[in-house]
């Protein structure tokens, strides 16, 4: 008789197939600048301190929000922001108070650094709901791996602004864990206790960007294993501790890390626009020419979003003899394209072997 987990993943996986067909946009993401203030070794976008010199403008941002209230129910759409460091943008709250006033929900990932108490105001006035800040190991281990000095104590401070003007939905803290920081879980989560968050989210490192140049930092079959058994052991006694969407876990893992079961929302549920314009999936992927699907300049997102992310809309495990072989393909699907890949047409991490 199969288990409970069984039948919903296969439900899921039906579920999913009439994605491919008719994709439903839940979260738009806009990296709003590429330019950052800290130098993150893990960085999934290779940011840097300047801004690329074609950054959309105000007002091409103003039209897209336009063009994408005008052909899509924003009340089924959350407006993620990102970057690079988001508030680095000079005109920020002008972009933001924009998509406030048409009626988009949004939030933002961010360092935190900025977040001064009157930042803090102004981003629950132009309508901030949910933030997530990074906090990615103890002090000196934070300042080490973001490449800035007392970032670690002024991401804190951001934090703190953000709880004490108590005028957003979630404040999230994210933690990157690798193969030298998980030994600081424990000590992390006494931090997390401490404050009034609403969810700590705690990833792996992901074989993506500049974390390339690190495979020494990768975590191993024994730090996945720690890692798993510590988010089910908080959340079973009640902590909000959550992994994120990267990969399918395993019967045993599965639902029981996050809050529901795993999918690569890559051009199904999710699309992104660049900093230049560009249309892809998520942001993680690598920016490979042929993942590009249009470009704001040119294209109405709401057309490329219909006709086009091809490389998203069927299963990966179709390119590769040894996942269309696996018995877990069903649920897995080959894995996420953010850690896909493209060029050997193989997952560049997978939990079988090491979870199941």
């Amino acid at each position: 008789m199969k288990s409970i987990k069984e039948q919903h993943l296969e439900r899921l996986a039906a579920y999913t197939r009439t994605l491919y067909e008719k994709p439903d946009l839940r979260h738009l993401f806009l990296e709003l600048t590429l330019r950052c203030n800290s130098k993150c070794f893990h960085c999934g976008s290779s940011c840097t301190a300047s801004a690329a010199e074609d950054e959309l403008t105000l007002e091409e941002y103003r039209r897209l929000l336009d063009q994408v209230k005008e052909d899509f129910d924003l009340s089924r759409i959350m407006l993620c922001v990102t970057g690079g460091e988001p508030l680095l943008r000079p005109d920020f709250f002008e972009i933001m108070g924009y998509a406030h006033r048409l009626g988009y929900r949004w939030g933002m990932t961010s360092n935190g650094t900025l977040i001064t108490k009157e930042t803090a105001h102004k981003l629950a006035a132009c309508g901030m709901s949910t933030i997530s800040v990074s906090i990615d190991g103890l002090p000196e281990t934070h300042d080490r791996l973001r490449g800035m000095p007392g970032g670690y104590d002024r991401a804190m401070e951001g934090i703190r602004n953000l709880i004490d003007e108590r005028a957003f939905r979630a404040v999230q803290v994210t933690t990157v864990i690798n193969h030298r920081n998980i030994g600081e879980l424990d000590a992390l989560f006494g931090i997390m206790e401490g404050l009034d968050i609403d969810s700590w989210r705690v990833i792996n490192l992901e074989p993506i960007g500049r974390a390339l140049e690190r495979p020494e930092l990768m975590c191993t079959k024994e730090d996945y294993l720690r890692l798993f058994e510590f988010i089910r052991s908080k959340r079973r006694e009640g902590w909000p501790v959550q992994y994120g969407c990267s990969h399918y876990l395993g019967l045993e893992y599965e639902r029981e890390v996050r809050d529901w079961y795993w999918l690569c929302n890559a051009g199904v549920h999710t699309a992104s626009v660049t900093s230049t314009g560009e249309i892809r999936a998520c942001l993680d992927i690598e920016r490979r020419p042929e993942l590009v699907q249009g470009n704001i300049r040119t294209d109405r997102f709401s057309d490329v979003w219909k006709t086009k992310f091809a490389p998203f809309r069927h299963d990966l495990s179709e390119e590769n003899a040894d996942c269309a072989l696996c018995e877990h393909r069903t649920f897995c699907r080959g894995g996420a394209h953010h850690s896909w890949d493209y060029e050997r047409r193989r997952p560049l991490v997978c939990m079988k072997g090491i979870l199941f």
